[in-house]
């Protein structure tokens, strides 16, 4: 195979298979490539990654080394999406009755969706993360985009228990906007002991629903690694019962009569 046949082959194999270690001799057999060409291959593939801002090839050394991509968003390209997001949420015609904020079209454009999924995963990148866990609906897409970049798989709690999924753990928590008592439920078999979760919610108010995962997560003896949120609402009125988390932006005001929306960044950045 041609060294050109084999960078683009390379570039596809990393991109669909991130953060999976793979040895030297495994991609100098599948080419039958001598370890040296393959190393220099390695090489320009690593740049260009870096050099387009998409992430980086972590290569290790010795009997056990090898190499894996980690997919990753420069932190200026985060910014400048985030930014770019923030420009889409505040045209006036996402206004809702009673004061929502259309968002469907952005959690159901593919690209969008991606490149959310993409911004978390560099967040998150340096943690030790098992499972993607998101309660349904809305955050459904993001968290299989943030999952995809990470490499695990994602967990769906749920309102109502799924006949299907065999047996289950519910519990019940306050709504932070409505004050309501709800169930939430998550089968036994979607996550283990001990697990580290990254939480990803679309929306938080007051953050109710993410600290019934918190709950839900305490009675699998699971570990809370990370929480994402797409949008939070910036409401004083609101006492906010999540502190540790991170926001791509941040509605501040949804003017009716004026038809105006003031969206900023959220924390990400911080």
């Amino acid at each position: 195979m041609k060294r050109s046949n084999r960078l683009v082959s390379l570039t596809n194999f990393f991109i669909e298979n991130p953060r999976q270690h793979r040895n030297l001799p495994y991609f100098s057999e599948k080419y039958n490539a001598a370890k040296a060409s393959m190393s220099e291959d390695l090489d320009i593939v690593d740049q260009m990654l870096q050099e387009e801002g998409i992430g980086y090839l972590h290569r290790t050394s010795g009997s056990a080394g090898g190499v894996m991509f980690i997919p990753e968003s420069t932190y200026d390209n985060g910014l400048a999406f985030i930014d770019s997001l923030c420009n889409k949420l505040e045209d006036p015609v996402r206004i809702l009755p009673g004061g929502y904020l259309y968002m469907s079209d952005l959690l159901g454009d593919p690209k969008m969706v991606r490149e959310i999924g993409r911004v978390f995963a560099s967040k998150f990148s340096s943690l030790d993360i098992d499972v993607v866990m998101t309660v349904a609906t809305k955050g459904i897409p993001l968290a299989y985009a943030v999952a995809s970049f990470l490499n695990v798989p994602v967990v769906i709690v749920r309102r109502d228990p799924k006949v299907t999924e065999g047996s289950s753990v519910s519990i019940n928590y306050v709504s932070g906007s409505s004050r309501k008592i709800q169930t939430m439920v998550l089968t036994k078999r979607s996550l283990q002991e001990d697990a580290n979760v990254c939480i990803i919610d679309d929306f938080m108010k007051a953050g109710g629903t993410i600290t019934g995962m918190i709950n839900l997560l305490e009675e699998f003896n699971a570990n809370v690694a990370a929480i994402g949120v797409l949008a939070e609402a910036d409401d004083e009125e609101e006492d906010r019962v999540v502190e540790d988390y991170t926001s791509l932006v941040k509605i501040s005001d949804v003017d009716m009569i004026k038809k105006r929306i003031q969206v900023q960044p959220g924390n990400f950045s911080k």
